[in-house]
């Protein structure tokens, strides 16, 4: 097998042992990432010069990437890239652990803001092949997540609502392909609605600019209730569904003013259940 890949449908998939189980899978990722020039962007994009550990990211974020895709959730995983002949068939050179812990500890936030550079000309790219939903309307659902960690001394890992120590990181995702849009890490203790404007206000232009012309809601549950976000949203054009408390100031009383027979369904998940007023909608 080489190293190029012009079709995924010329693959073949072997295995040497009837015991194995090889992380073959990972050959349609890196032929992808070939495709969408991956490796260029990070070279053209990803500037750590004279920063400790900082040269070569190309190789290096291959690995991460390609690493996390097969289920790796420490450094120490990537080594599962060198397993066999995995490392044989991946277009670039496989990173030991101890070189990305010294590669990873070379970014500063200016540095990750490269990286949002990359992440959004891949999108542009991957949307222009005819994935952009175009003027077809986009569901976003906005939503946060704990990541969990071990050991005390990682920077921005606290203790949050859930009592785990790790971080809270913010993410958009689009609903209908599950692909996840625009990503923010913030400490483990941050509130849920924390920097929620300014991540909308990066994630529409994104979207704008990516291919993604015609309307766009967004969903969010009764954590990011918050009046500067949703005035942010009505300034940009933006619908959105957002959950509230039935205890918050005033919205018990709106609810119980609605008459019972003015209830109608409205469109949501599939499997999803949803009714509204005309009033309100």
């Amino acid at each position: 097998m080489t190293r190029s890949y012009q079709t995924p449908d010329s693959i073949e998939v072997a295995f040497d042992d009837e015991n194995l189980v090889a992380n073959a899978g990972l050959v349609l990722v890196s032929t992808l990432a070939s495709k969408l020039g991956l490796d260029a962007l990070i070279s053209e994009r990803v500037d750590l010069t004279g920063r400790v550990g900082g040269a070569n990211p190309v190789s290096k974020s291959l690995t991460l990437i390609h690493a996390m895709v097969a289920g790796a959730s420490h450094i120490e995983h990537a080594y599962m890239l060198r397993a066999g002949a995995s490392s044989k068939v991946l277009p670039f050179h496989v990173a030991a652990p101890s070189t990305l812990g010294t590669y990873l500890r070379s970014f500063t936030f200016g540095h990750v803001r490269q990286l949002d550079e990359v992440i959004e000309a891949e999108l542009t790219r991957a949307w222009g092949m005819g994935l952009a939903p175009g003027d077809d309307p986009m569901v976003i659902d906005i939503d946060s997540t704990i990541c969990e960690v071990s050991g005390y001394n990682k920077q921005g890992a606290a203790y949050g609502y859930t009592k785990k120590l790790g971080y809270h990181p913010m993410l958009a995702v689009r609903s209908d392909t599950g692909e996840v849009l625009h990503g923010r890490m913030r400490k483990g203790s941050a509130n849920t609605q924390r920097g929620t404007k300014r991540f909308v206000q990066e994630l529409i232009p994104r979207c704008r600019r990516a291919g993604a012309t015609g309307k766009i809601t967004i969903r969010f549950d009764s954590g990011y209730q918050s009046e500067a976000t949703l005035k942010e949203l009505e300034r940009l054009g933006i619908s959105y569904t957002m959950a509230v408390h039935a205890n918050a100031k005033g919205v018990k009383s709106l609810i119980e003013a609605i008459d019972s027979n003015a209830w109608i369904p409205i469109d949501y998940t599939d499997n999803g259940e949803a009714r509204g007023s005309p009033d309100y909608l």
